[in-house]
């Protein structure tokens, strides 16, 4: 059946609400610039069964828990509303980096070495207990959170300060985290849309990481063309294809990785929601090969999901 009537789901109450509301704003004037009959609804307050029920289809642009986790399209699809973006079980599996990662490594798919802890809130180690002598000699490890995005309570630790500061600044502390491996020289993303790779991008910012001013607010970030070989660029593509078919992921979505200075590839995770606001890295994609920011909402919206 042809899809006329959409509806874009925004907003959420995780910590990228704000991410999500600019993503969902984007999303549906394109899609009422297209011809489409499009409706905004802001999740879960304005959101009921019943006017789901009066539309083709549901655009998610719901980033963390609420469009991510898998139990909003779980719902959807026991309830046979068609919706874009990946299945339940492809969202719960890649939502978590902890479960996300050791399927990876069970797949043979290379991911930088980590460990897990269930909270920070009591934690009182350092960096000298011999749980971190996988990671050794390091300078550098990462904090983050096991589920959430836009870089919320991801912290770069050198130090023991440093590791005692994200503690304290983290916006929720009482929430699994994972310690995982620093690999640095470039950081690449890629797009996936309805089976395909979209060419690769490499990020280039002033910041210590890819963190969410970077993501979001500095206007000096670069998303650059990924300056690889062919046959770098074919294993790159590889890899990213391998992991969608592991997760059973599908219509769109965006594999981050790392790349090291040997040229070996690492995955980070998968982005089953992918922003896609003005600085956003999958319209930018996009737009590097002639596919506009309309033209990528008609796709998403008519993938083979």
């Amino acid at each position: 059946m042809a899809v006329k009537k959409v509806i874009v789901l925004y907003g959420g109450e995780s910590s990228e609400r704000s991410i999500s509301l600019e993503s969902g704003k984007y999303v549906f004037q394109s899609a009422k610039d297209l011809g489409y009959e499009a409706e905004l609804i802001d999740y879960p307050s304005e959101f009921s069964i019943d006017k789901i029920l009066e539309n083709d289809f549901i655009f998610i642009a719901l980033h963390g828990h609420d469009g991510e986790s898998g139990d909003l399209q779980q719902f959807l699809e026991q309830n046979k509303i068609p919706y874009s973006g990946s299945g339940y079980k492809a969202c719960k599996n890649t939502w978590n980096k902890n479960t996300f990662k050791k399927i990876l490594r069970e797949n043979k798919i290379p991911t930088p070495n980590w460990i897990s802890i269930p909270s920070l809130d009591e934690y009182k180690s350092d960096l000298d207990n011999a749980i971190f002598d996988e990671f050794r000699p390091f300078n550098e490890i990462f904090l983050k959170p096991a589920e959430d995005g836009s870089s919320i309570d991801v912290f770069k630790i050198s130090t023991n300060d440093d590791l005692k500061k994200a503690i304290t600044n983290c916006f929720n502390s009482k929430r699994q985290f994972i310690f995982e491996e620093s690999i640095d020289f470039k950081e690449l993303t890629v797009p996936i849309l309805d089976g395909k790779c979209l060419p690769p991008v490499e990020i280039v910012t002033n910041e210590s990481f890819y963190n969410f001013n970077a993501k979001y607010v500095n206007e000096d970030t670069q998303l650059n063309e990924c300056m690889i070989s062919d046959k770098k660029k074919a294993e790159l593509e590889q890899i990213c294809l391998k992991t969608l078919d592991i997760f059973q992921a599908r219509g769109w979505l965006r594999v981050d990785l790392m790349q090291d200075n040997n040229e070996n590839f690492y995955v980070l995770e998968v982005n089953t929601v992918p922003g896609m606001t003005s600085h956003s890295l999958f319209p930018k994609s996009a737009e590097s090969i002639g596919i506009s920011y309309d033209e990528l909402v008609n796709r998403i919206l008519n993938a083979k999901n």
